[in-house]
C-alpha cells in the first residue's frame, strides 16, 4: 500500500501585502516553520511566482525549487483555479469574473477565455519543469445559471453545454498529456463540474481523456449533502489531488443548501478550519490510503470565523495526526498456512 503524503498548504488565502506573506522566499519560510512539507502554489500573482517565466525557462523553475528546498519545502501541484474559471463562464458572469483577467482583457470576453487557454497551456509546461505530475484547477462554466431545473431546461442543451465545455478544454488536456501531467478539476459549485454526475459527463464528453482526474475537497460535498465517503468509492482511480478542508451543513428553518443569498456567517452550510467542522477526516484518510492515494494531503483554510494563521498552525499538525502508515502485512499473518491442494481438498470435503 502506498502512503499519502504531507502535510501541504495551498499558498492562495495567506498571499497578502504584509511580510512574510508578500515575498516566495519568506512565506517558504512561515509554512514549513509551522511544519508543513510542501506548498500548493497558485500562479495568477507575479509576485509569488511567475507562470510566464516558469513555462520559458527551465533555470526559472530550479531556483523556485531551490528557494523552496532551502526552507525544507516541496511544491505539490501549481494551481490555475482563477484562469480555470476563465475557459468557460456565461455572459451573466461576465462583470464578476472579469476581476480574474488581466485589466486590459476586461469587457473582452473572446479574449479573456484566449488568454484563459493560454495560461491553462503555460502551466503545463511549467508543471513539467517543475517535475510535477498533477495540476489543480476548475472547469468554468457555461450551464451553473440552469443547476434548479425551472424553467424547464429544453431537450438537449446539457448535453451540447459539455460538449461545448470539452471542445474548449480538449487542446489544454492534449497538451497536459504531453507533458505528461494530469488535470485534476475542483469539484465545486458555480462549476460545470460540481459533483460525480457532471464529472462523469464531462469525462464523457472529453472521450474518457486519461488527463481528466479529480481533485478531491469534501467540504463541497457536505454543502451539496453529497456521500463524500462513498464518491471515494467511486472514483478513487481519477482522484489525483485532495484538498483537507473543513465544512459543516446546519439547516434550519429559515434556509438550507441554497443559503438565502446570506453572508458566509449565517449560511447553513460553511468552510470551517480543520477539526472543527462536520468532516469525517479519519474515514477519508482511511479510504485514500486503503486505495493506494499517494499524493499530498493539502490543508486550504476558508474559515468564516477563525483566524488563517491559526487555521494554518492548527491545521499542520491535524494533517500529520491524520496520515496512516500502511501496514506491510496481514494482521493474522502469523497463522498463515503455505498452499497445499490436498489438504484444501479436505477442507473444502471433497
Amino acid at each position: 500500500m502506498k502512503q499519502i503524503k504531507g502535510p501541504a498548504i495551498f499558498l492562495a488565502q495567506f498571499i497578502s501585502d504584509e511580510a512574510p506573506f508578500n515575498s516566495f522566499t519568506t512565506i517558504c519560510q512561515w509554512a514549513a516553520n509551522l511544519g508543513y512539507k510542501a506548498i500548493q502554489l497558485p500562479t495568477a500573482n507575479s509576485r509569488i511566482f511567475d507562470l510566464e517565466k516558469a513555462a520559458q525557462s527551465q533555470d526559472y523553475c530550479d531556483e523556485v525549487t531551490s528557494i523552496a528546498a532551502q526552507a525544507g519545502l516541496t511544491i505539490s501541484e501549481l494551481s490555475t483555479h482563477l484562469q480555470g474559471q476563465l475557459v468557460a463562464v456565461h455572459p451573466a458572469y461576465d462583470d464578476m469574473f472579469d476581476n480574474f483577467a488581466p485589466q486590459a482583457l476586461r469587457g473582452d470576453p473572446i479574449a479573456r477565455t484566449k488568454w484563459a487557454i493560454n495560461q491553462l497551456m503555460m502551466a503545463a509546461k511549467a508543471s513539467k519543469n517543475l517535475g510535477l505530475k498533477s495540476h489543480v484547477t476548475f472547469s468554468g462554466a457555461l450551464l451553473w445559471h440552469t443547476f434548479y431545473p425551472w424553467p424547464q431546461r429544453p431537450k438537449g442543451l446539457v448535453e451540447q453545454g459539455f460538449l461545448e465545455l470539452a471542445k474548449r478544454w480538449l487542446p489544454i488536456l492534449d497538451y497536459f498529456d504531453e507533458m505528461d501531467v494530469d488535470v485534476c478539476y475542483e469539484l465545486h459549485p458555480g462549476e460545470d463540474l460540481h459533483d460525480g454526475v457532471t464529472f462523469e459527463r464531462f469525462l464523457a464528453a472529453t472521450n474518457n481523456h486519461p488527463r481528466v482526474n479529480i481533485l478531491y475537497d469534501p467540504s463541497h460535498f457536505i454543502l451539496q449533502q453529497l456521500d463524500y465517503l462513498a464518491f471515494i468509492d467511486i472514483y478513487h482511480h481519477r482522484i489525483k489531488a485532495f484538498h483537507v478542508k473543513d465544512a459543516e451543513f446546519n439547516p434550519n428553518g429559515r434556509s438550507g443548501i441554497y443559503g438565502g443569498y446570506q453572508d458566509w456567517q449565517e449560511r447553513p452550510g460553511r468552510f470551517r478550519s480543520l477539526g472543527d467542522g462536520q468532516i469525517d477526516f479519519k474515514s477519508i484518510f482511511s479510504k485514500l490510503t486503503q486505495y493506494g492515494f499517494d499524493g499530498w494531503a493539502v490543508l486550504e483554510w476558508e474559515c468564516c470565523i477563525k483566524h488563517p494563521e491559526d487555521g494554518a498552525k492548527e491545521g499542520a499538525q491535524f494533517i500529520k495526526e491524520h496520515l496512516i502508515r500502511p501496514t506491510a502485512k496481514a494482521f493474522d499473518d502469523f497463522s498463515a498456512m503455505d498452499t497445499n491442494d490436498q489438504r484444501n481438498k479436505r477442507i473444502l470435503g471433497i
